[in-house]
């Protein structure tokens, strides 16, 4: 079967604090690539219409989702002694802050992609399920969760986080 694949930019900055990077452990940007890969749960071409679902319509709430909610964020993790800041003196900014337990990774973050675009086709009832998600941080520097390599149920990501729910969330504040 064919799969779908589709890829987005965005804009966001972080810092990692637990890793004991000094490099990292201050707030940096990156312009990333995320690609996503999806399967079709039945064998849909040599039919009336050779395609699962309309393109537009499987990327339509993930793109906006990246676009809008995604897009010159700031991700910390929960511990972060930024969080204080913003919620003492800029608390209007913490809708533009991606949380994550543990530090803000690129493994972290495809992970929590991996989950978010799950919920969304699961909300939607599209007809794919995901096989993967890519995250080029840098050029030389990309992250693949895929399938076979990363089991939801096992994750330790607490119940009903942000990347569990197919809303607009980038945090549970």
């Amino acid at each position: 079967m064919a799969a779908l694949e589709f890829t987005r930019r965005y804009a966001m900055a972080h810092r990692l604090l637990a890793t004991k990077s000094p490099k990292c452990a201050i707030p940096h940007g990156h312009n990333e690539f995320v690609t996503v890969r999806l399967d079709p749960t039945s064998c849909f071409v040599f039919s009336e219409t050779n395609s699962a679902a309309p393109f537009d319509t499987v990327k339509q709430r993930w793109h906006a989702w990246i676009d809008s909610a995604v897009d010159h964020t700031l991700h910390l993790a929960e511990t972060d002694p930024l969080l204080d800041y913003f919620r003492q003196h800029e608390p209007k900014q913490l809708a533009q802050i991606m949380t994550f337990q543990g530090d803000p990774t690129t493994e972290a973050l495809a992970a929590c992609f991996f989950l978010k675009l799950s919920a969304f086709i699961a909300a939607d009832a599209l007809p794919f399920t995901v096989r993967e998600v890519r995250i080029e941080e840098t050029p030389t520097n990309t992250v693949i969760v895929s399938r076979e390599s990363f089991d939801p149920a096992t994750c330790g990501l607490r119940a009903g986080a942000w990347p569990w729910r197919a809303d607009m969330s980038i945090n549970d504040f």
